[in-house]
């Protein structure tokens, strides 16, 4: 479906005909390629007007919105699932976007690149931010304003009250079942509310 491994292991989660809301949905790839291999519908949100427009070209409903205002067009469990796919650490508010996820969707997914890998500690030690395939940006222009943990996620979830469904930690395409928090650098978490 994409060379982002996140989308691979989404895609297996979500079965067919599911109704899907993608939030940050980019370019659409995610969506477009679960309505094509999954008959899955639903809506991509996006603020960006150049992402907005390659979504579109995707053959994507996408709403441009901004997930920090809430998600007040939508009601309570009006989707399947709720995606925020390497978009949580570039939120504001990352408490009230969570909760907004498990409040209109049955089920949540998110993934975001594991801050706690060894390489990105590493990078810390030696006196420089992190730059990696899941970290590719500088300290100087980085949308990545709140960046966590494996462990971090999962207290997350506990305040939050959520369950998590299920839990893999990647790196390269393959899971981490080793010190996943040390060695995987992509966490991706599926949960849903207590």
């Amino acid at each position: 479906m994409s060379q982002r491994y996140d989308f691979e292991l989404i895609s297996s989660w979500i079965p067919e005909r599911a109704k899907v809301l993608d939030l940050g949905c980019g370019d659409g790839t995610l969506l477009a390629g679960l309505a094509a291999t999954r008959g899955v519908t639903g809506y991509g949100i996006e603020i960006d007007a150049q992402h907005l427009l390659a979504a579109v070209k995707n053959g994507v409903n996408v709403i441009q919105d901004d997930l920090e205002s809430g998600l007040a067009q939508f009601g309570e469990n009006s989707f399947d699932f709720v995606i925020l796919s390497q978009t949580l650490q570039a939120m504001h508010n990352v408490e009230g976007v969570m909760r907004e996820m498990l409040r209109v969707g049955r089920e949540g997914i998110v993934t975001f690149p594991n801050f706690g890998y060894w390489r990105h500690r590493l990078d810390v030690v030696l006196g420089h931010m992190p730059v990696s395939r899941t970290l590719p940006h500088g300290w100087y222009n980085t949308p990545n304003i709140h960046l966590c943990t494996v462990k971090d996620f999962e207290d997350l979830c506990r305040t939050l009250d959520a369950v998590i469904l299920d839990e893999r930690v990647l790196h390269a395409g393959r899971q981490v079942n080793f010190l996943p928090n040390l060695f995987g650098s992509l966490g991706v978490f599926r949960f849903k509310e207590k």
